[in-house]
Parts: structure tokens; C-alpha cells; sequence
């Protein structure tokens, strides 16, 4: 059973429409990359699947569970949207850190809020704590950041707030981890530094949706390719196939005009 499942989600914004029918499944341990020019549809997906934005048709299942039907009134209740967005963990490109915190605090702030509404939370907040820290500290030293786990956002280069940025959606174990875009906001050296991590993520099976234009990443990277243009699927598959050797005219033109720039 795929660990997520899209069918035929349509998004408009007025007499836009921005996405007109995005299919696509993912199982566990899979990490897709969508390609395409800017206005394909891609963040607006992303944002779907995070219920940033309510789509006006189709469906998202993950884990069989059905968690967004247009047909169905039941699934689109705004109390039900934050336990939703759990299943997701999403990283944007413009990192969204609390510059009022620290990086350790910005990876604990949601699991110390959730763990609140816990039925024995004051019983046990001293524990549910300590282990909140633990785990964000081990995050941070994963991400190679154990040494500026003090520091606040302005004292870490964009390379590093995009690793905690990472860190902070990984500690709530979202089933499916959506990077947007993760290194539009970065020069190269800090580019490498950030796609190094996601690479790790990969090899250890983190199940990835990430936008991205970085094409060597997602062919080398990705077990599957999605390129969108004009909020269609064009073309999808074998990310060596489809950066390599496309055989639609679409994605040939968008990476022939790709790899001029």
C-alpha cells in the first residue's frame, strides 16, 4: 500500500487554474523530486499536501487513511487540519525560523505545544520535556549543528538555518518530509552543505517530496521524477530517464533551456 496517495487535486486561484488534475502515489522509503519551470504548480501542490491551501477537487490518502476528499464534507473540518499536518514535514525555502529563538528552541517549540494537550501533560511535563530536548538535540547533531544549538537565526548562515529548519520538521516524525525549493535562497558552497544532508536523509529511507531545480540532485538522488508544466503531470519515471532522455517535447524544452542558463 503506497504511504501516499494523490488523485486528480485541483487547485484555482480566481480564473487561474493552477493545478488541473495532479495524480501520483509514493511508497515508504521513496523520495520524489518535482522538476519544472516557475508557475508549473509545483509549490502550490506542496502546498496542498500540507493543507496550507484547501484543494477544490480530488483526494489525499496517506497510510490508506483519507485525509482530504473534495466530495467529502467530513474530511475538510478546519479543527482536524494541525492532527493532518502532522503526517507531513515541510521545509521552505526561505527557512520561516522564530528569530526570537534559539536553533533548539526553534526545533522544540512544536512538540513542547502538542505535548500540552496531552491528558496526563502535568503529570509528566518535566519528563515529556527532557525527552523533547533529547531528541532535538540529537536532530541538531545529526544535522552537524551540536556546537550552535545556542545561537539564534541571525547568528547561523542561511546553510545552517536551513538545517534547522530540517531538524524542526523532522522532530514531530511526519510520515512524508516536503522540501520546497530547500536551496533557492542559498549561494553554492551553502547549497552542497544542505543538499549533503538531504542525501543522508535519503540513504537512510526518509520518505522525501522535494521541489527543487537542482537536477543533478534529483537524478542522482530521487527514485522517481515528476515534471509539471502549466499544472499538469507531463511526464514522470526513472529520474535518469526522464532528466537523461525525455521523451516528451515539454520536458525536452524545459531542460534544454535548463542546462542554457
Amino acid at each position: 500500500m503506497a504511504i501516499l496517495d494523490v488523485k486528480d487535486i485541483r487547485k484555482s486561484f480566481g480564473q487561474t487554474e493552477v493545478l488541473k488534475g495532479i495524480s501520483f502515489s509514493l511508497e515508504k522509503g521513496q523520495v520524489v523530486s518535482i522538476i519544472g519551470s516557475s508557475g508549473s504548480g509545483k509549490t502550490t501542490l506542496l502546498r496542498c499536501l500540507n493543507f496550507l491551501e484547501k484543494p477544490d477537487g480530488g483526494s489525499i490518502a496517506v497510510n490508506g487513511e483519507t485525509l482530504f476528499d473534495a466530495a467529502d464534507p467530513t474530511t475538510q473540518r478546519e479543527a482536524d487540519i494541525r492532527r493532518k499536518r502532522l503526517h507531513f514535514g515541510l521545509v521552505f525555502q526561505s527557512f520561516n525560523l522564530f528569530p526570537q529563538y534559539t536553533a533548539l528552541q526553534n526545533v522544540t517549540l512544536a512538540g513542547q505545544l502538542l505535548a500540552r494537550e496531552a491528558p496526563d501533560f502535568k503529570a509528566r511535563k518535566r519528563e515529556i520535556y527532557q525527552r523533547i530536548d533529547s531528541e532535538a538535540r540529537q536532530l541538531l547533531g545529526q544535522m552537524g549543528l551540536s556546537d550552535r544549538m545556542d545561537n539564534y537565526p541571525h547568528q547561523l548562515s542561511g546553510g545552517q538555518q536551513q538545517r534547522v529548519a530540517i531538524a524542526r520538521a523532522l522532530a514531530l516524525q511526519p510520515d512524508i518530509l516536503c522540501f520546497d525549493e530547500p536551496t533557492s535562497a542559498l549561494d553554492p558552497e551553502l547549497t552542497q552543505e544542505v543538499l549533503r544532508v538531504i542525501r543522508e536523509l535519503a540513504q537512510r529511507e526518509t520518505t522525501m517530496v522535494i521541489v527543487t531545480h537542482e537536477m543533478a540532485f534529483a537524478r542522482d538522488v530521487s527514485t522517481h521524477v515528476i515534471f509539471m508544466d502549466e499544472g499538469v503531470i507531463v511526464e514522470e519515471g526513472d529520474p535518469r530517464q526522464v532528466i537523461n532522455a525525455p521523451t516528451q517535447e515539454r520536458t525536452r524544452r524545459f531542460l534544454d533551456s535548463y542546462n542554457q542558463t
